[in-house]
């Protein structure tokens, strides 16, 4: 099946979603092409707002949107929807638990040649940290449209991470999205990966590589990182070792999540794949996933590693 870009996915289900809700209204930040928002747009232009350069307004109007009856979805790139327009997003959304819906595309390093200061790779973080926040990155088409309808019927704010670069198909239509229960998308009893967003792919990938050595590898999808499916993560750790992987910084995202699970309740060695501590920098994204160690190649040597201890 040919690669989409989850954003794209996301703009799809925003204009079918919009013809069945009448109270989902969309608002961007001058950004409506890039979000892919500008299919809802057109569709549905008197319930599209371009609230300009202007990202602390967008949640602040979102917010007030939603005191009325409305269901807002607040679209801009992740690195300014958690970032510049994180205090309106803490005090007049989750404070009160709003029901916004913030779809933040272009996160990761992943967005490429746009560079360090666009590649959001500490969203995560932050609007894991937020009291009533729920907080959502599918892996890839499927799962992004089924997320857009049961980010709507969540009551309350909901996150939503998006990509800009196209990834490949893992799901069909007959997979059931569940918020806050992750999927085992292979068995396996010598070690656990567990995987998010364009990662998901990778330790797919990664779990091939490992048979190929007679390493069985479970594989799992948390495509809910709040609340965090933490029946899913002890079964993992039946499998003596665990891998995470994310397209973030492996600070505060899935694999502090991860070991924040394990090291209450049941303690099994560990490795973190992700962003170590740095920012990005300008590049296609397959080199700058090579470079910063989020491939396939990195999952597998990782859980090798961790079974020679």
């Amino acid at each position: 099946m040919p690669k989409t870009a989850t954003r794209d996915a996301y703009g799809k289900a925003l204009a079918e979603l919009g013809e069945e809700i009448k109270d989902i209204v969309v608002l961007d930040a001058d950004l409506s092409k890039s979000t892919k928002t500008s299919v809802f747009a057109k569709k549905f232009p008197e319930r599209f707002f371009n609230m300009g350069i202007a990202e602390q307004n967008l949640m602040a109007t979102a917010a007030g949107l939603a005191t009325c009856g409305k269901i807002p979805f607040a679209s801009t790139f992740a690195v300014f929807a958690t970032g510049r327009a994180f205090d309106q997003v803490r005090n007049s959304i989750c404070y009160p638990k709003l029901n916004v819906k913030i779809a933040a595309t272009h996160a990761g390093i992943t967005v490429g040649e746009d560079g360090a200061t666009h590649q959001s790779i500490e969203d995560l973080a932050l609007m894991r940290a937020l009291p009533n926040m729920t907080v959502i990155c599918p892996a890839d088409e499927v799962e992004t449209r089924k997320a857009v309808r049961a980010a709507v019927e969540i009551k309350g704010p909901v996150y939503l991470r998006l990509g800009r670069h196209p990834v490949e198909t893992i799901f069909d239509e007959s997979y059931e999205f569940v918020p806050g229960k992750g999927v085992i998308l292979r068995e396996g009893k010598d070690v656990a990966l567990i995987a998010t967003g364009v990662m998901v792919a990778e330790a797919l990938r990664a779990a091939e590589l490992l048979a190929k050595d007679g390493i069985e590898a479970m594989v799992v999808n948390i495509h809910t990182i709040k609340p965090i499916d933490e029946e899913i993560i002890l079964k993992a750790a039946e499998c003596g070792a665990i891998v995470t992987a994310e397209e973030h910084s492996i600070i505060g995202g899935l694999g502090s999540a991860v070991a924040e699970v394990l090291v209450e309740k049941k303690p099994v060695p560990m490795k973190r794949i992700g962003v170590r501590d740095v920012f990005g920098q300008s590049g296609k994204p397959e080199e700058l996933m090579k470079e910063y160690g989020l491939t396939a190649d990195d999952i597998a040597g990782a859980a090798k590693s961790l079974l020679k201890r």
